[in-house]
């Protein structure tokens, strides 16, 4: 999700790259669709093979979908033939999951190791990639996205080992939050840290990864809670740091897409804040609507939003294809948010119906996104090209 801040209507323009990032997505975009599924059966709705599917949302959703996603881009970037074995691992991992599911009759047990093995060294590759990106530039936007990688690699490693899904949602929130908040720091150079307000940026970093302690070694009682708030708190002071420091403050008067995204990054900050206020308030929760309320306000609320900000820039630095903005976008977004609102009010108030007409309605909104996105796709033109280069 990293580049530039849109500056043109055509975007950056691709570069010409030894290996085609299109046909990585392929598995990607599967394990998304079938996360989708998954997460509706949980909620639950009735749906075939939603009850074999259903335990599998998490990782599909987040190794198998996001984890390839950001790992296509960092290998872009870097374009070294080493670097795409990320991606291909994690995307091969979500289909080794639902092959073994799905056409071998494994159990969502079963399913879930077969493909954490491919998680994990997808991850291992990812971090290695970060290792190569740290070495060569020593930066703190860097180092915050390199400890979002060790991050991921931990939370697969925990799947691999059999840990449950619970204790390794932790690592994995982790990872997307250390990721957006280096990239944001990337894209705000020059809002960077300044001597006044970095310490309250690095008292957040170390509350989230005080938060981590119960998931890496399991622990009941008041250390669970004790855990839980100081990663509540963590995402609390995070958000709000991000908020004040983020240059969508000053760009969200701009017109066009690039008020399109300020909204976006501001909008999320509010999610991942009510996500640490309600970790604060129900913590070290195994499962259950007030689960769902605290992790899906971040993944749904704060991630898919920094995605629907930022598909309009990353789609055309990766493929060289305009995306030509329209005001149809804030549709999906509204979306996203008034169905994310409905399904934690049902959470919260304890009305099945409502939770599982949000979370039907979040799908929606995703699907709408995509639909949006993929008509508004345009080949650049000579022109276009050469005033992007």
């Amino acid at each position: 999700m990293s580049s530039a801040e849109p500056t043109t209507a055509a975007g950056p323009r691709a570069p010409r790259r030894r290996v085609n990032p299109l046909p990585f997505m392929v598995p990607a975009v599967l394990a998304l669709l079938l996360a989708l599924w998954a997460g509706l059966a949980r909620l639950p709705w009735s749906l075939p093979a939603g009850a074999a599917l259903a335990p599998l949302h998490g990782p599909l959703m987040i190794a198998g979908f996001l984890g390839t996603v950001i790992a296509i881009e960092r290998a872009a970037a870097i374009d070294r033939f080493w670097t795409w074995l990320a991606p291909l691992a994690t995307g091969l991992g979500a289909l080794v999951m639902l092959a073994a599911l799905l056409l071998a009759g494994a159990t969502a047990g079963s399913a879930m190791r077969a493909g954490a093995l491919l998680f994990a060294l997808g991850s291992l590759g990812y971090l290695a990639i970060f290792a190569l990106i740290v070495g060569r530039q020593r930066t703190l936007f860097n180092l915050v996205m390199a400890a979002g990688a060790v991050a991921f690699a931990g939370g697969n490693l925990l799947l691999l080992l059999g840990r449950p899904v619970f204790q390794v949602v932790p690592l994995w929130a982790l990872y997307l939050v250390l990721t957006i908040t280096g990239e944001r720091l990337e894209l705000n150079r020059l809002l960077s840290p300044r001597r006044g307000d970095r310490p309250l940026f690095f008292v957040a970093l170390l509350l989230l990864l005080v938060g981590l302690l119960p998931a890496l070694a399991p622990v009941a009682g008041r250390a669970a809670l004790l855990g839980a708030r100081a990663w509540g708190l963590g995402l609390v002071l995070m958000a709000l740091w991000l908020f004040w420091r983020d240059i969508a403050r000053k760009t969200v008067k701009l017109p066009g897409v690039t008020r399109y995204v300020a909204l976006c990054l501001l909008s999320g900050y509010a999610w991942m804040l009510l996500s640490g206020l309600l970790t604060l308030r129900h913590p070290a929760l195994p499962a259950g609507p007030l689960y769902d309320a605290v992790w899906h306000s971040l993944f749904v609320g704060f991630v898919l939003t920094m995605i629907f900000g930022h598909a309009p820039i990353i789609v055309p630095a990766l493929t060289g294809v305009l995306v030509q903005f329209r005001n149809r976008f804030y549709a999906p977004l509204l979306l996203l948010h008034a169905s994310l609102a409905l399904r934690l009010c049902g959470d919260l108030a304890g009305l099945s119906g409502a939770r599982r007409m949000g979370g039907l309605l979040n799908v929606v909104a995703l699907l709408l996104f995509l639909a949006t996105l993929l008509t508004s796709l345009r080949k650049l033109e000579p022109r276009q090209r050469a005033a992007v280069e």
